[in-house]
C-alpha cells in the first residue's frame, strides 16, 4: 500500500499524444475553405442571375397581361357603346318612321295627300253602319244626333286616336288588330262606358237607352268598348326627353349585345298621338299608350322583311310583323303572302319639315359616332390581338428558361453553402 505522501508514478508513455501543429492544421484547412469559397461565390452569382432574369420575365409577363386586360376592358365598353347607339338608331327610326323607299331627303314640296288621313278613316268607319264605331262618328262628324261621345269619358274609336309614320304600316298594324278591335269604342272611366250603355233593375242591358237606344232607332246594333281603367297599364320606364312618352322596352339581344338583324322596334311606339289625345290619363295617371296600346300590341316586334323576322324567332314573345307583310299572332299562327286589305286603318301624319330634318340630323349624327367608334373598336382588336401574341412569346421563353435552368435548380442548394470540415 502507498502511504498518503506517496505519489503515484507517472509513466511517460501515457503522455505522448500526438496532435497536429496548429501550422499545419490551419494551412491545410484554409486551402480547403478558398477553393469552396471560389465554387460558392461562383454558384451564387449564377444563382442569382437566374433569380434576377427569373424575375425580369415575370415581370415583363405581368406588364403584357395587365395590357391584355386593359384592351380587354376598352373592347367591352367600346362594344356596349355601340349596342347603346344602335338602340338610340332605333328610337330615332321609331321617330322618323320606318324605312322610306327612296333615301332622297324631304323637300317642301312633298306631297302627303295621297296618304290615308283622318278624313278617310272616319268615312270608312261610318260605312260600317251597324257598329258602335259607325254610329259615333256619324253623330261626332256630322251632328245628326245629340253625341254620348262629347264626355271627356269617352275617348273615341281605336282607329282614330293614333297615327302612325306610313301606309304600309297603318295596313299591317290594323290587320294585326282587326276590325273588331279597330271599331272598338274607348272610355277612361267606367262612367264614360255608362253613357254608352244602361242597365235594367234586373240588371241586364237596355236597348231603348243611351247610345244602344240610339242605334236601335235607326236599325243599328252595338258592341266592342272597351274602358281604359279596367286595363292592366305597362309598368315600366319611359324614353328620357321623350315628348311622346314611348315605353322604354328592353329590346331583343343576340348573345353579343347587338338587336336581330331588321329589327324596327315594338308597334306600341309607333303609334303618334295628337297632343289632345296624348294628354289624355286615367286617375292613376296612365296614358293611352301604356294602357290600350300596350293591351293591344304588348310587346309587337316590327321587322324590315320576313326573313329577318323568321331569323329572330327565338326571340319574338308577343308575335311581329315585317314590313313585307308577314304577321306572327302571339299565338305563334304565321300570317304570310297576300290579304284582303282592310278599310279602317290607322291614319298618316304629316311631318312638319324642321322636325323631320332635325330628326334626320340626329340620326345622321348617331350613325357617324357608331362608325367611329366600331373604327376604334375594330384599332383595339387589333392591338389586342398583337399583345396577346407578344405575351403567348414572352411566355413560352419563360417556359424554356425554367426548363433549362431547373438542372442547376436542383443542384444548387447542395453546392451553395459549403461547409468547413471540422477534426474529430
Amino acid at each position: 500500500m502507498f502511504s498518503p505522501n506517496q505519489q503515484m508514478p507517472v509513466h511517460a508513455n501515457l503522455l505522448n499524444v500526438q496532435v497536429p501543429s496548429a501550422i499545419n492544421y490551419v494551412g491545410q484547412n484554409d486551402s480547403s475553405y478558398v477553393a469552396m469559397d471560389g465554387v460558392a461565390k461562383s454558384a451564387l452569382s449564377q444563382a442569382e442571375s437566374l433569380v434576377y432574369s427569373s424575375k425580369k420575365l415575370e415581370n415583363e409577363l405581368l406588364m403584357l397581361g395587365q395590357n391584355i386586360k386593359h384592351h380587354e376592358e376598352n373592347i367591352k365598353y367600346l362594344k356596349t357603346h355601340i349596342n347603346s347607339l344602335d338602340d338610340q338608331i332605333t328610337d330615332v327610326q321609331v321617330t322618323l318612321g320606318t324605312p322610306r323607299s327612296s333615301s332622297a331627303p324631304m323637300t317642301e314640296d312633298e306631297d302627303f295627300s295621297h296618304k290615308w288621313n283622318e278624313q278617310a278613316t272616319v268615312e270608312h268607319i261610318m260605312q260600317h253602319e251597324k257598329s258602335a264605331a259607325g254610329i259615333v262618328c256619324q253623330m261626332k262628324y256630322l251632328g245628326t244626333q245629340a253625341d254620348p261621345t262629347s264626355s271627356n269619358n269617352v275617348l273615341g274609336v281605336v282607329a282614330t286616336l293614333g297615327k302612325v309614320s306610313d301606309d304600309n304600316l297603318s295596313r299591317l298594324l290594323s290587320e294585326y288588330l282587326g276590325l273588331d278591335t279597330m271599331l272598338a269604342l274607348v272610355c277612361v272611366t267606367k262612367d264614360g262606358v255608362e253613357a254608352l250603355e244602361t242597365y235594367d233593375k234586373e240588371g241586364f242591358l237596355s236597348k231603348s237607352f243611351g247610345l244602344h237606344g240610339l242605334g236601335a232607332s235607326i236599325g243599328r246594333t252595338m258592341d266592342g268598348v272597351i274602358c281604359l281603367e279596367n286595363l292592366r297599364p305597362y309598368v315600366g320606364e319611359f324614353m328620357p326627353d321623350d315628348p311622346q312618352r314611348r315605353l322604354a322596352l328592353l329590346k331583343p339581344k343576340l348573345p353579343n349585345g347587338e338587336s336581330p338583324a331588321g329589327f324596327l322596334g315594338f308597334a306600341v311606339n309607333m303609334i303618334h298621338f295628337d297632343n289632345a289625345h296624348l294628354n289624355t290619363l286615367t286617375t292613376d295617371g296612365q296614358g293611352i299608350r301604356e294602357t290600350l296600346f300596350y293591351t293591344l300590341f304588348s310587346k309587337l316586334q316590327v321587322y324590315r322583311t320576313r326573313a329577318h323576322m323568321l331569323q329572330a324567332l327565338p326571340f319574338i314573345s308577343d308575335g311581329a310583323i315585317s314590313l313585307d307583310g308577314a304577321i306572327i299572332r302571339r299565338n305563334g299562327v304565321f300570317a304570310f303572302g297576300n290579304r284582303e286589305e282592310m278599310d279602317v286603318k290607322f291614319a298618316v301624319r304629316s311631318y312638319p319639315l324642321e322636325n323631320l330634318v332635325e330628326t334626320e340630323k340626329q340620326m345622321k349624327k348617331l350613325k357617324q359616332k357608331k362608325e367611329t367608334t366600331m373604327e376604334d373598336l375594330q384599332r383595339e382588336e387589333a392591338i389586342l390581338a398583337h399583345v396577346k401574341y407578344n405575351f403567348e412569346v414572352k411566355k413560352q421563353e419563360f417556359v424554356r428558361f425554367m426548363a433549362q435552368s431547373s438542372p442547376y435548380a436542383m443542384q444548387y442548394p447542395m453546392q451553395a453553402t459549403p461547409r468547413r470540415s471540422t477534426p474529430r
